[in-house]
C-alpha cells in the first residue's frame, strides 16, 4: 500500500474532525467570543499574558509536541502499523483533542487555575490535593526523562546543544521586541524565523563539545539544563517561554511541511506488516501496552497540564481554544502519523537493526526531504535538531507546571514560604535532579507513560464533574475517561507485577543481576502503587460526587 493513501485518509479524518466535531464541542462548551478570560481579568505580565492565537498556539503547539508523540508509535509499531494508525486517529479526535479542550475551558472558567482547582470545587479539598501531589510527581518524572533525552542528544549530536543554545537568545529578544517595543508579530516573526535557521546553521558549523569524554561532557549538559530550567520556571513568561515556544513551533511546521511534501515527491511503499501480534516479547501484550506507548500521539495528561497550566493564563479570547487545543492536538497527531509511517516503510529486518526511533524518523525524514533537492545529511541534522528543540520545550514548560502544583497545594498551609515561585522550583527540580543525574532512562520512561495516560484520566474525570454540576451532558468525556482508566490501571497492575518480579529475582539471584539498579526499582514500583492507590482514591470520590449531582 503506498505510503500516500494513509496520509491523505488520517488528513481528510482531522480536518473533518476538527470541522464538525469541533464545532459540536464549542457549543457544547459554550464558548462566547465576548467572555473576558484571566489573561486579562487577572492580568500580572508574569503568568498571565494575553497572546495572539498565533502566538498561543506556538507555545501550546511547542510545549506538547515533544518527542513523545514520535517515539511512541514508531515503537508501538512491534504490533503492526494498523492497530497503531487506528488508535492515532480514534484516539486523537474522540479522546486526546476532546480531553486538550475540554481542560483549556474549564481552567479559564475556574480563573485560569489547574485541573486540580475544577476537583477542589466540585469533589472537595481532599480530592483537589491527592491531584496535585499526582500531577506533581508525574511532571518529576517529566524533568528527570526529558533532561536525560535532551542531555543525550547534546551528547550525540553537539550541533544541537549550539543551536538550543542561540534560540534561548534569540527568544529573548523576540520577547522584548514584541512585549517592550511594540515591534508588529509579524514582522518580528519574519526576522526571527530567518534567525531561527541561523541559529541552526550555526550549531551544524559550531557544535559544542566540552570533553571527549561523554559521561564528563553529559554531567556538566545535565547542570547547565537544570540551570536553565530553574530560570525558565521563575521569569516572567514573556521574556523566554513564550516567545521560545512560538519561534520553536515554526521549526515542527517547517518538519510537517518538509515531510508532507516530500512524502507526496518519494510515494514510498509501506513495506512493515498491518498486523505483527497480539503480544511482543519486550513491551508486553497488545492491551492494554499499545495504547500507553502511542501516548501523547493520541492522549496525554501532560497536556491538561499545559492547557490549564500556562495556556488558560494567556487566552485572549474564547474563540481561540478550539484552534489551540483541539487543533493543536489534531497537528500533533498528525506528527504520529508521520512518524509511523517512516517505520512503515521499513521491512521488519531494517526497523529491528536501526532500533532508535529517533534514528528511523530522522532518517526517515531526511530521505523525504531529499526529493526536494536538501542533501539527505542537512535533513536528517535539521530533523534531529528539531525534536530535540521541542524535547528541551517540554522540559521548561513542565517545570513551571510543577512549580505551579508544588504552590497550589501549599497555598492553604501556614508554610507560605513554600508557595515562593524560587523555592517552589527548587523542589520541584531537585527530585527530577537526582533521578536524572542517575541516568536511569529506561526504568523511569515506562511508569512515566503510564503515570501520564492516568492523568489524563483524571483529567477528565474532572471535567466529567464540572458538566455534570452545572447539568451539561458529559458522554463525550465519561465514555473516554473509563477507556483511559481501563487502560492506565492495567498498566500500571502489568508494571508493578514486572517490576516485582526483577526484585525478586535481585535478592534470590544477585549473582545474575549485576547490571541493575535495585534502589531505583524499588523506588519507581513503590510511586506505581502509589500512583494506583491515589488515582482510584479519586476515582471513588469522583463517583460519588457525580450521584449526588444527578
Amino acid at each position: 500500500m503506498s505510503a500516500i493513501i494513509i496520509l491523505f485518509a488520517a488528513v481528510s479524518c482531522f480536518i473533518a474532525a476538527y470541522v464538525i466535531y469541533g464545532r459540536w464541542l464549542a457549543k457544547k462548551l459554550d464558548i462566547d467570543p465576548h467572555r473576558e478570560t484571566p489573561a486579562h481579568t487577572m492580568r500580572d505580565n508574569i503568568d498571565y499574558v494575553p497572546a495572539k492565537a498565533p502566538v498561543l498556539l506556538g507555545h501550546h503547539f511547542a510545549s506538547i509536541a515533544g518527542a513523545a508523540p514520535i517515539i511512541g508509535p514508531i515503537t508501538a509499531a512491534v504490533f503492526g502499523w494498523v492497530p497503531v494508525l487506528l488508535w492515532l486517529i480514534l484516539g486523537g479526535i474522540f479522546i486526546g483533542a476532546v480531553h486538550d479542550f475540554t481542560s483549556l475551558v474549564a481552567s479559564i472558567r475556574h480563573r485560569g487555575k489547574s485541573i486540580g482547582e475544577v476537583i477542589e470545587t466540585y469533589v472537595g479539598h481532599t480530592g483537589k490535593q491527592l491531584f496535585l501531589i499526582f500531577a506533581w510527581a508525574t511532571l518529576v518524572l517529566v524533568i528527570a526523562a526529558f533532561t536525560i533525552l535532551v542531555v543525550k542528544t547534546f551528547v550525540q549530536t553537539p550541533a544541537v546543544g549550539t543551536s538550543s543554545s542561540l534560540f534561548i537568545a534569540l527568544a529573548i529578544a523576540f520577547g522584548f521586541l514584541i512585549y517592550r517595543k511594540n515591534v508588529s508579530l509579524g514582522a518580528a516573526s519574519s526576522v526571527g524565523v530567518a534567525l531561527l535557521l541561523c541559529c541552526v546553521w550555526l550549531g551544524i558549523k559550531m557544535p559544542i563539545v566540552f570533553s571527549e569524554n561523554q559521561a564528563l561532557s553529559g554531567t556538566i549538559w545535565t547542570y547547565i539544563v537544570l540551570l536553565y530550567i530553574f530560570v525558565a520556571s521563575v521569569t516572567p513568561v514573556w521574556i523566554l517561554l513564550q516567545p521560545r515556544d512560538y519561534l520553536n513551533s515554526f521549526l515542527l511546521y517547517m518538519l510537517l511541511i518538509g515531510a508532507f511534501i516530500g512524502l507526496l515527491l518519494k510515494h514510498p511503499t509501506v513495506q512493515f506488516p498491518q498486523f505483527v501480534a497480539f503480544t511482543d516479547a519486550k513491551l508486553g501484550p497488545m492491551f492494554p501496552i499499545l495504547f500507553v506507548t502511542v501516548a501523547c500521539g493520541a492522549i496525554s495528561g501532560f497536556h491538561s497540564l499545559v492547557a490549564s497550566g500556562t495556556t488558560a493564563k494567556q487566552l485572549n479570547n474564547e474563540r481561540d481554544a478550539k484552534v489551540v487545543t483541539y487543533g493543536g492536538m489534531l497537528i500533533e497527531t498528525l506528527l504520529a502519523v508521520i512518524a509511523l509511517l517512516t517505520a512503515a516503510i521499513l521491512l521488519p529486518a531494517e526497523y529491528k537493526t536501526i532500533a532508535n526511533p529517533i534514528v528511523i524518523f530522522s532518517n526517515g525524514v531526511g530521505a523525504f526531504m531529499t526529493t526536494f533537492g536538501l542533501p539527505v545529511h542537512t535533513g536528517i541534522t535539521f530533523t534531529a535538531l528539531a525534536v530535540s528543540a521541542f524535547a528541551l520545550t517540554s522540559l521548561d514548560t513542565a517545570t513551571r507546571l510543577g512549580r505551579f502544583a508544588f504552590q497550589e497545594y501549599f497555598k492553604s498551609s501556614s508554610r507560605t514560604w513554600l508557595t515562593n515561585r524560587y523555592v517552589a522550583t527548587f523542589f520541584t527540580i531537585l527530585p527530577g535532579a537526582i533521578l536524572a543525574l542517575s541516568g536511569s532512562y529506561r526504568a523511569i520512561w515506562p511508569i512515566f507513560g503510564s503515570a501520564n495516560q492516568l492523568l489524563a484520566a483524571l483529567a477528565l474525570l474532572a471535567g466529567s464533574v464540572w458538566l455534570a454540576k452545572r447539568g451539561i451532558g458529559n458522554r463525550f468525556l465519561t465514555i473516554p475517561m473509563v477507556i483511559m482508566f481501563l487502560v492506565t490501571l492495567s498498566a500500571l497492575v502489568i508494571l508493578i507485577v514486572q517490576k516485582s518480579v526483577l526484585i525478586q529475582h535481585y535478592f534470590y539471584e544477585p549473582a545474575t543481576s549485576t547490571d541493575f539498579n535495585i534502589v531505583g526499582t524499588i523506588l519507581l514500583t513503590v510511586l506505581a502503587v502509589l500512583l494506583f492507590c491515589v488515582a482510584i482514591i479519586l476515582a471513588a470520590q469522583a463517583w460519588r460526587s457525580l450521584k449526588i449531582s444527578k
